[in-house]
């Protein structure tokens, strides 16, 4: 699928965060999604730019503008090398949380989006894509 735009940005500090929002509202725009669209794929790049942060140890995302023949979207994949998940499924469960959190951000980002895929491996990292279309 071609790819009309690419960006990455580092996840380093709170800050950083912020970026990947504000980046993500520009892509966002860019492709045309609908401002209930756009906050969507926001909650859910915010949500996991902030796991990637805080239970990563930090990584990168890399955002890309989508156009598969005339449909247009926006993907996100998220990285880290931290400590992986070593239950997915019982993460992705409402209420499931490592830390202090509500235990709401994974199967909450999973359903704000349209595409959700996660690959984690204890001790190797993790990484998370999402896509919203138009």
């Amino acid at each position: 699928m071609p790819t009309t735009k690419t960006e990455r940005l580092d996840i380093r500090q709170s800050d950083d965060v912020v970026r990947v929002r504000q980046l993500t509202r520009t892509y966002a725009v860019e492709v045309g999604l609908s401002l209930v669209d756009q906050t969507k794929i926001i909650t859910a790049a915010s949500e996991l730019a902030r796991n990637t942060l805080d239970y990563g140890g930090g990584g990168h995302v890399t955002v890309e503008a989508l156009d598969q023949g005339g449909r247009r979207g926006v993907r996100l994949a998220f990285e880290d090398s931290g400590p992986g998940i070593a239950d997915v499924e019982q993460a992705l469960k409402d209420g499931f949380t490592s830390g202090k959190g509500m235990g709401l951000g994974l199967g909450g980002a999973k359903r704000l989006c349209n595409e959700f895929s996660i690959d984690s491996k204890p001790g190797l990292g993790t990484k998370v894509m999402i896509a919203r279309w138009k």
